[in-house]
């Protein structure tokens, strides 16, 4: 059942403070909040978010990022720890997903595979004005990003490994984040990502300007680096921290790595064209393609595609860091499964 969904373009320069109350503005009565809410009165989480611990990390690798909780803390006029809880981003529960990664000459693509009802359908352009990098890309939890570039030219995406044997850190999509505002190459990437403590394990892919392109595999017992240019949903080095079931991952990424020698175009139709092996349906497995990304580092280009055979939209992010506007305010897909999305349907539960 091909399903019409979209993903709102919100675009903001300014404080981190200001950002939050901005998107706190822009999330009161909506069925984002709304099934956020439902998630907790439905499942009480198996761990504790304390707001000074939260707060000791934030300003230890990213403190502007922790103003922009505040900013969303007042204007949702919510306790901090609740918005903690829902967006922080530390020390919350990891959920399931696929995802397909790609770089190749001056481009890195990636299929973001989740299920629907984890989808906040919000694409991200900020300047900040108070420190940081500018940056592009999905959002998801708010504060979080599912994948991205920065004004540097430092493209960046995560990789699901499992569940197994979480520790106090940070989750994926924050960490994404961080590295998008504080790194502006690979090389700074891989450092911070040495450094920074990880709630699970996944797989990031950092790519810059210069061609650099590393797979950092990120667990809270370890990290290993090693220069790749695909990465799907296994650790390559680390094997015993893989699940044990793979097959998908392999045959996604033995996809790509038949494909031979792509250009940026090439390799966005390789991942958003639904019948070459590495766009998934497997919605209902919590491992299906809802998004096609492809950044560009060179020329800050960014092309976005929501469900698969789509035409991507494009956007001008150098432009857009010189002062225009981007023109889109929302921009439309249709994915191939019945289950609705957070961001469109208020009757979810989200987990």
């Amino acid at each position: 059942m091909m399903q019409k969904i979209y993903s709102d373009v919100l675009q903001f320069r300014g404080t981190h403070y200001d950002f939050g109350v901005r998107q706190g503005e822009l999330l009161k009565d909506t069925v984002t909040l709304d099934n956020r809410k439902k998630q907790w009165k439905a499942k009480r989480p198996r761990f504790d978010v304390h707001p000074n611990e939260v707060k000791a990390a934030f300003d230890r690798f990213a403190p502007q990022i922790w103003e922009e909780l505040l900013g969303l803390r007042d204007s949702l006029e919510l306790p901090l720890e609740e918005v903690l809880l829902n967006f922080g981003g530390y020390r919350t529960e990891i959920v399931p997903s696929g995802c397909s990664i790609m770089t190749g000459d001056n481009f890195m693509v990636r299929n973001y595979d989740f299920h629907p009802q984890t989808y906040e359908g919000r694409f991200v352009l900020f300047q900040p004005a108070d420190g940081g990098y500018a940056l592009i890309g999905p959002s998801s939890r708010v504060t979080g990003r599912t994948d991205g570039i920065n004004e540097k030219g430092l493209a960046v995406g995560h990789n699901f490994i499992h569940r197994k044997k979480p520790e106090d850190g940070f989750v994926c999509y924050v960490i994404s984040r961080i590295v998008l505002e504080t790194c502006a190459t690979a090389e700074e990437a891989v450092d911070l990502l040495k450094e920074i403590p990880h709630r699970g394990s996944f797989s990031y892919s950092v790519y810059d300007k210069y061609g650099d392109s590393f797979v950092i595999d990120g667990s809270p017992r370890s990290v290993d680096v090693r220069r790749a240019s695909a990465c799907t949903n296994h650790f390559e080095i680390r094997q015993e921290e893989n699940r044990n079931y793979l097959k998908d991952s392999h045959a996604r990424l033995d996809a790509i790595q038949r494909s031979g020698h792509q250009t940026g175009a090439e390799a966005f139709r390789l991942f958003n064209d639904t019948g070459r092996g590495v766009f998934s349906k497997l919605y209902k497995s919590w491992a299906g393609t809802i998004h096609t990304s492809l950044y560009f580092p060179e020329s800050l280009e960014v092309w976005l595609a929501i469900g698969g055979d789509q035409e991507p939209e494009v956007f001008d992010f150098s432009s857009w860091l010189k002062g225009d506007e981007v023109p889109h305010h929302r921009i439309f897909g249709e994915v191939d499964t019945d289950i609705v999305f957070a961001h469109m349907d208020g009757g979810v539960r989200i987990t």
